[in-house]
């Protein structure tokens, strides 16, 4: 399967035993580069079973990870399918990696709102390489395995760089701190028959800091069937305030292919006002650009529309009084979360565009003022809304959704550039 060149006087097993010091990694040589890219077929084959021995051996030997790992994800399988993606991209583009500096901004951003350390990375790195070279046995020959921990220290020091910078940062902000702080649950709101908002208050009643719409924040709940405290990314629905952070929840309830969310089920029924859960700095690189004068048009779908909305009333508070158009899909006006705060919004600016579309209607739903369109998001029946010169384009939801928006921009001729979008789930094709 594969063929490099190889130095038989280092064993497989010395590479293992050898440890990871990523802080120190070196520059990956020609040859490692060319070993790794030999490798691609079989990651292409293995990938997924490399990964999924990787999650299953490092959480079984480092049960405190636990509590870092979404484990539903590990259980459906999106998560060794999002690394072996990310790992097969990686390997793809192993002499120029600075091309997945984008990626590695967004995976950052999550790593640090659950407080992921440099330590952390040696771990990750020793079962990795043990996956590897079980899954491919006598196949993963000591040139490849020495070449991939050369590449493995490359990517974890820039992890570790940039996200010593984004830790920085947030205890350098006004109100901003590192790891976890308590929180209370204040106040509820009912915004759609699956959604809920929660207003959540520091417990030390201190400040909070000012945050870019679009962030989000990760909450931590313990979840007593899995014996383990489980992390989410929720996404601040309002604009910032000094009392409280808002994130406005779906409820998962599951079915016959996809487990009940454990964390959105907790909140929505076992979390009482008065109850106490840990919440991360705010992080993300999906935020509204408040420097630009442009127009801009958000997108959303479902629950996809939480950041949106704070986006919206941030862009409508900018004095250049930028051009606003919003769209949004919804499965009806029973699903349509917030929307009075919507209405609240176009009555305060007459000027700002919206497409509200619903897949089915009720007998409840009212036309021009509920929704306007019947059926999903179709951006040519709406071209005249939304094709502005220079504008930019922010979508959110699940990724069917932003796939078919993307590539219907693309098709009226929108610049790849000009298009932003935050995936909920994960990433896998």
């Amino acid at each position: 399967m594969f063929t490099p060149r190889i130095n038989r006087c280092v064993s497989a097993k010395r590479i293992l035993q050898r440890g990871f010091s990523a802080t120190t990694a070196k520059r990956m040589t020609p040859q490692q580069m060319e070993t790794i890219k030999l490798t691609i077929p079989a990651l292409q084959q293995h990938g997924v079973a490399i990964t999924t021995l990787f999650y299953k051996n490092m959480l079984r030997d480092n049960p405190q990870l636990r509590n870092m790992f979404n484990i539903t994800h590990q259980i459906t399988g999106e998560q060794p399918a999002a690394l072996a993606h990310a790992v097969l991209a990686y390997a793809a583009n192993i002499e120029n990696p600075a091309v997945l500096l984008p990626v590695v901004s967004r995976i950052a951003h999550k790593h640090v709102s659950l407080g992921v350390t440099p330590e952390q990375y040696a771990v990750v790195g020793e079962n990795l390489l043990g996956a590897i070279q079980q899954t491919l046995g006598t196949a993963a020959t000591p040139a490849i395995l020495d070449a991939w921990k050369a590449a493995y220290g490359q990517l974890a020091k820039i992890f570790i760089d940039f996200e010593g910078g984004l830790y920085e940062n947030a205890q350098r902000t006004p109100g901003g701190w590192k790891g976890w702080r308590k929180f209370v649950l204040a106040a509820t709101k009912q915004e759609s028959d699956d959604i809920v908002s929660f207003h959540l208050s520091p417990v030390d009643g201190q400040a909070l800091p000012a945050f870019k719409p679009g962030q989000f924040v990760s909450v931590r709940c313990y979840v007593p069937e899995l014996k383990a405290y489980q992390p989410r990314q929720y996404s601040l629905s309002d604009i910032p305030n000094q009392t409280h952070f808002q994130i406005s929840v779906k409820r998962e309830p599951g079915s016959h292919v996809q487990p009940a969310g454990r964390v959105s089920n907790i909140l929505h029924r076992g979390l009482a006002v008065g109850s106490e859960v840990e919440v991360s700095m705010p992080f993300g690189d999906f935020v509204l650009d408040t420097t630009a004068t442009t127009p801009v048009v958000l997108v959303s779908g479902g629950v996809g529309q939480t950041p949106m909305m704070t986006m919206l009333k941030t862009a409508i508070a900018q004095p250049t009084k930028r051009k606003v158009v919003y769209v949004h899909a919804a499965r009806n006006g029973r699903a349509h979360a917030m929307k009075g705060e919507l209405g609240a919004v176009m009555a305060a600016r007459s000027d700002i565009d919206r497409a509200i579309f619903y897949e089915e209607t009720t007998d409840a739903d009212r036309q021009g003022e509920d929704y306007d369109h019947v059926g999903r998001v179709d951006m040519v029946k709406i071209k005249d809304t939304v094709l502005l010169p220079e504008a930019d384009y922010y979508i959110c939801g699940p990724a069917p959704f932003i796939k078919a928006q993307c590539k219907a921009l693309k098709d009226m001729g929108v610049a790849d550039e000009k298009v932003h979008s935050e995936l909920f789930g994960s990433p896998t094709e």
